[in-house]
């Protein structure tokens, strides 16, 4: 009998993430991107034994096209009949969800009813959703919330100090995000520790183009930098992280703007984006940094610093620091950016290990602090895909 392979989608309002995997092996058959979806020049690219080729979705070009496009191209490399069952990434399961489940009309409702928690994302998650269930006919569908993991927090570190009839009318409060992530990395950590995770007290900083850090204490997530929104918390590509909230009012009367531009550009045109006014591009910023360009120069500055400053904080949270794990497209490479964030930390007795940081880059894990620091700093590269896999393959049943 052939080994049955899982199909992870990942679906933003305008783009569609996809993945085959087997499940045992971890190994990716296949993969595909969708872009500019709803727009005239919508495409897919896919990519097979290293090979990428376009297709043109003009004719159909929403998320169904897409997904419609891929059981082609499946079909095409005989991939279709494999297919066991397809993992969907959610952000955002609200209070309603603290682990992955298995979908029926319930959970859609489910998802739809966290709509407002994650406007951008849910109605493009509930779109792959539903488009999986029509094309993939009679295929189990497993959905995967990004803020699962964090739903452990104590009251204490989820509650807003505003007025608590907001939470208990609106559900006002902290969840974050990038949580399946997390749970990944804090089993990855402690094997390759080869310690169990709930010994460890650990701080997980994922640094992508979104940005956030996580404590994690007996295995579990005790805080996270994000808040209601990914919009709290660090300094990322594009998104301010933490601002006083009066700036809204302040730049409703001083520059005339609205909620909604001004939402607009904390999330979109702040940031390493913002501050540098080049790029929200980290290799980018480096470069330039590295070449004496004053906004990249000060857009790395901060983003470094208010990373530090809030490992700090997550320690509190963690009850103290065994371990502090880089991970995410920034966390797994930037060797510049973990030597300086250590550099703030010999406090907590982290000492950086100026070879084996350079050698932990490219998809490399390992340990990064000399052997004499108190505390071990790691780089663990995440996947969220194959975490996405294994929890999709034990619902389904396969």
């Amino acid at each position: 009998m052939t080994q049955k392979l899982i199909l992870v989608l990942n679906c933003g309002s305008s783009s569609l993430k996809g993945a085959v995997l087997d499940n045992d092996s971890g190994e990716v058959l296949l993969s595909c991107l969708a872009e500019k979806l709803n727009l005239p020049d919508a495409y897919i690219t896919f990519k097979v034994n290293g090979e990428k080729h376009k297709v043109d979705l003009s004719a159909k070009p929403d998320h169904t096209g897409a997904v419609e496009a891929l059981m082609e191209e499946l079909k095409a490399h005989g991939l279709d009949s494999r297919i066991g069952a397809i993992g969907h990434r959610v952000v955002s399961g609200g209070e309603l969800y603290s682990e992955s489940i298995l979908v029926d009309d319930e959970v859609i409702a489910g998802i739809e009813k966290c709509i407002p928690l994650a406007p951008l994302h849910n109605p493009a998650h509930l779109l792959g959703l539903r488009a999986a269930q029509s094309i993939f006919k009679g295929l189990p569908n497993v959905v995967v919330f990004d803020t699962a993991f964090h739903q452990t927090m104590p009251e204490h570190a989820y509650t807003y100090a505003i007025p608590h009839e907001l939470y208990e009318k609106y559900g006002l409060r902290r969840y974050g995000a990038h949580g399946t992530s997390y749970r990944y990395v804090s089993d990855e950590t402690a094997r390759f520790l080869g310690k169990d995770k709930k010994d460890l007290r650990m701080v997980i900083a994922h640094l992508g183009n979104g940005a956030s850090i996580t404590a994690v204490a007996n295995g579990e997530s005790r805080d996270t930098s994000m808040g209601l929104t990914p919009l709290e918390g660090l300094v990322m590509g594009t998104r301010s992280g933490d601002i006083d909230p009066a700036v809204f009012g302040f730049l409703a009367e001083n520059a005339n703007m609205t909620i909604t531009q001004i939402t607009d550009m904390l999330n979109k045109k702040s940031g390493l984006l913002g501050l540098s006014g080049l790029s929200n591009d980290c290799r980018t910023i480096e470069e330039e940094s590295g070449k004496g360009h004053p906004g990249a120069k000060l857009a790395l500055d901060v983003f470094i610093y208010r990373l530090a400053k809030y490992i700090g904080s997550m320690a509190v949270a963690a009850g103290g620091l065994d371990v502090l794990v880089f991970t995410g497209g920034i966390g797994e490479n930037s060797d510049i950016i973990r030597e300086r964030v250590l550099g703030y930390l010999g406090f907590l007795g982290l000492k950086a290990d100026h070879d084996a940081n350079l050698k932990a880059r490219f998809g490399n894990a390992g340990v990064i602090t000399t052997a004499d620091s108190a505390a071990v700093a790691v780089v663990i590269p995440t996947n969220e895909e194959l975490m996405i896999a294994h929890d999709t393959a034990r619902l389904s049943g396969l």
